[in-house]
Formats: structure tokens, C-alpha cells, sequence
């Protein structure tokens, strides 16, 4: 018999209350806890990604917003890595738990392959202080963000154009993406089975080094944190001076990555050519506050109207898919795992960075309505994981109990009005 509408609507909320409640218990009973070899708890992200990245540490800090009882996992995830900060300025790209990664336990912890900081880590750290209001911890913060901004123009400024580099794929976090064709690392570089480290060019390939438009607007965002801090500190020239700087960064960022015609922004190859893939980069445009709510409002407009809101591109049943749907590198999609077609759980978690602050609220709440639905719907299949498809809804087992998706999953259901208990 077919349920009438507001049976229909119980029924979900019945679902939505019994799964955030697992959800719930799961992170506090299970993904937060101490690292083989540390005393410190942490936010782990999932078992087939057994530690801490960097790129996830927004999902400590926005944990912590939602439990304020909680300030202290985030400050840990700060702590995690700038502690790990090489003598050079490098930070590392993720540090794995040792207790399921016991294999590390000689060459340690910490990784330095790629950069994947996907989120500005520092507009993070400037967020726990803004919790913690420690100006020890925001000093050592400050300290940590201009040895990283020294290392980045150090080792990835190699084609002197004013921003920073992708040498290898896995620098973005966009595995198995269609902008990374033709690239001759998709992955890492390694030699001899030997993985290098991030300050290594790879072989000539005629595409890399690659300015991404996703890499430089964390490039941005880092600097302007800094410059929030220096002043915070008292330190008005610096604080002067990184401003000037975040200022250059969109310059270069407008002259080689942005086409008119398009509307859109694009990596661009070693040759000036733009990489015309309609990428989930466009959003990290929004999320780090590259485009200005004023100045830059014809283009947000534009922006969004035809590409982010358009079904046949980004605005999709269960919205955003990582790739346009209308992007021919999505026939060639990977079966799981892919930046190159699926709805994210870090895409949807992430848009807590920019839909409200950019005006479009609504079609926020919209999203996570759905994104609710759909692990509702198939959570006896599978439970939380990492992506969706974005035209039927239907999961991929690509690392269940994502810490990610658990997470956008209980911010919906509170911020929706839905029982929580």
C-alpha cells in the first residue's frame, strides 16, 4: 500500500532521527580517540582512511562548533600538523593513526608527498582561535602559516607566474578526476617504487606544472588568515603586507585562470593553455572568499546562475557533482572514489563555507534536505559513506562511516528542524 504524503513525511523523520543518533555515537564513540603513539584524542576519518588529512581538519573544527565541549579536538587537529611542520616550512598532507597503520611505526606517522590542503588550513587555525581566544596558540599558528607560505613559493613557484603549482594529482585531492588527464603523475611521483616528497618535480609531461585554481585559492585564503592574524598580534606592517600579497594572488589568479566568454575559472598547463574541465574547483572560489561579495558580484552572479544552478552542470538531483554532468570526461567516470562525477560528502560539508555567506541559504538547505534523504534511504546498503551519485542518489561503498558524511548528515538534520534525539 502506498503511503500518503505525510506518512511518507513521519517515516522519514523517524528514519533521520534513528540514523543521526548512530551517526552521533559513532564519531564520539569510535572516530574520536588517540592515535597509536599519542595522547592527544583526534577526529579519524574513516577506516579506509586511517588517520587524520589536512584537508579534513575543517571536519574537527566544524565538529567542534556544533559540540563546543569538543574545542579540544580541533585544537589537536591544528596541533597535529603544525607540529609536524619540517624545519623547511613543509607540513605534512596527513598523519596516519599508527594503531591501523602499524607499518608506518619506522618511517613515521607523518606524510609529505603532496600537499592536498584543499581547505585553507590556516583560515581553520584563525577559526579555533576565535574559539579558544589562546594567543599562544594563535602565535604558534602565525609562526607555522608564514613558514608554509615561504615553503610554497620556495619549491612550487617554478614557472614564476605569481601562483602556486600542482605537480602530481594527488596534490588536489581529486582522485580520479578528468582534469587530471594527461598528467604524468595522477597519483605521486615516485622513483623505483620510492614515493618522493612535494618538493620534487616530476618527469616532463608537457602539461605540469599546473596552476589550479582550487591550490591558489587556498593560497589566497592562507595569506589573508595571516594577515588577520598579524594584526590580531599587533603586527599592522605584516598584516599590510600579506594583504598586498592575497591582493596579488586573485590578480594572477583572474589573468590566468578566468574566462570571460565562460564564465568560468580553469586550471591552466605549464604552456598558458586553459584545462577547460568544469571542475567542483569553481567552488573553492566561493568557499575561501576569492570572489568579493561587492565588487565581484556581476561575476558570483553569473557564476552561479549558469553553471552552479544549472541541472545540466552542477545543479543535479542530489547536488553538486564534482565534474559537471555535461563534462565529457564524466562518460569516462571511476566506479568509486572519483572527483571526477560523484557527489562529495567534503563538497556538501563544505558548502557550510560559502552558500549562507554568499546568499543562496536556501538552496543550501535544499541540498542537505537530500543529502539527508538519500543516506536515509540506503543506509541498510550502506552506512555514511563517501559519495553519492549525483543523479540518482545511490551510494558507492567508497569508505563507509566517512566522518564527513556523518557530519553533514547531523548538521542537516539539526539545521532542518529535524528530531534529533
Amino acid at each position: 500500500m502506498k503511503l500518503k504524503k505525510s506518512d511518507r513525511e513521519e517515516s522519514k523523520k523517524s528514519f533521520i532521527g534513528k540514523y543521526y543518533t548512530q551517526a552521533f555515537e559513532r564519531i564520539k564513540n569510535i572516530h574520536i580517540g588517540c592515535f597509536g603513539g599519542m595522547d592527544k584524542p583526534l577526529l579519524l576519518i574513516s577506516e579506509q582512511y586511517p588517520g587524520l588529512w589536512i584537508e579534513h581538519v575543517y571536519d574537527s573544527v566544524l565538529w567542534a562548533q556544533l559540540e563546543s565541549s569538543y574545542l579540544d579536538i580541533a585544537e589537536n587537529a591544528i596541533n597535529l600538523f603544525v607540529d609536524r611542520q619540517l624545519d623547511n616550512g613543509q607540513l605534512p598532507f596527513a598523519v596516519m593513526d599508527l594503531n591501523k597503520r602499524p607499518d608506518l611505526s619506522e618511517v613515521g606517522a607523518a606524510l609529505y608527498s603532496q600537499i592536498q590542503e584543499c581547505v585553507s588550513f590556516f583560515t581553520l587555525a584563525l577559526e579555533v582561535y576565535e574559539m579558544n581566544k589562546n594567543s599562544a596558540f594563535l602565535e604558534k599558528a602565525y609562526n607555522s602559516g608564514k613558514k608554509w607560505d615561504e615553503w610554497l613559493r620556495k619549491y612550487r613557484m617554478t614557472t614564476n607566474r605569481g601562483l602556486i603549482e600542482m605537480f602530481v594529482g594527488y596534490d588536489t585531492g581529486h582522485d580520479n578526476s578528468g582534469r587530471l588527464f594527461g598528467i604524468g603523475c595522477r597519483e605521486n611521483y615516485s622513483v623505483e617504487g620510492v614515493i618522493q616528497g612535494a618538493d620534487k618535480i616530476p618527469p616532463e609531461d608537457g602539461v605540469t606544472p599546473i596552476l589550479a585554481v582550487d591550490m591558489n585559492s587556498t593560497f589566497y585564503a592562507d595569506e589573508m588568515a595571516l594577515a588577520k592574524m598579524a594584526r590580531l598580534l599587533g603586527k599592522e606592517r605584516e598584516a599590510d603586507e600579506w594583504e598586498k600579497s592575497a591582493a596579488n594572488i586573485k590578480k594572477k589568479i583572474f589573468e590566468y585562470c578566468y574566462d570571460e566568454k565562460d564564465a568560468f575559472f580553469y586550471d591552466v598547463d605549464k604552456g598558458g593553455n586553459k584545462r577547460k574541465y568544469k571542475s567542483s574547483t569553481i567552488f573553492h572560489l566561493f568557499m575561501e572568499r576569492v570572489l568579493d561579495i561587492n565588487s565581484d558580484k556581476d561575476i558570483i552572479d553569473r557564476i552561479y546562475r549558469e553553471h552552479i544552478k544549472n541541472p545540466n552542470e552542477f545543479w543535479t538531483p542530489y547536488p553538486f557533482p564534482s565534474m559537471a554532468i555535461n563534462d565529457p570526461s564524466t562518460k569516462d567516470h571511476a566506479v568509486f572514489n572519483s572527483w571526477g562525477y560523484y557527489t562529495q560528502g567534503l563538497i556538501v560539508l563544505r558548502c557550510n563555507r560559502w552558500m549562507d555567506y554568499y546568499g543562496y541559504g536556501e538552496d543550501y538547505d535544499y541540498i542537505l534536505e537530500k543529502w539527508a534523504e538519500a543516506w536515509s534511504s540506503c543506509y541498510d546498503a550502506v552506512k555514511f559513506a563517501q559519495e553519492l551519485d549525483p543523479k540518482t542518489g545511490e551510494p558507492t561503498k567508497s569508505s563507509e562511516w566517512y566522518s564527513s558524511c556523518m557530519i553533514a548528515y547531523i548538521y542537516a538534520a539539526r539545521r532542518l528542524g529535524y528530531p534529533t534525539v
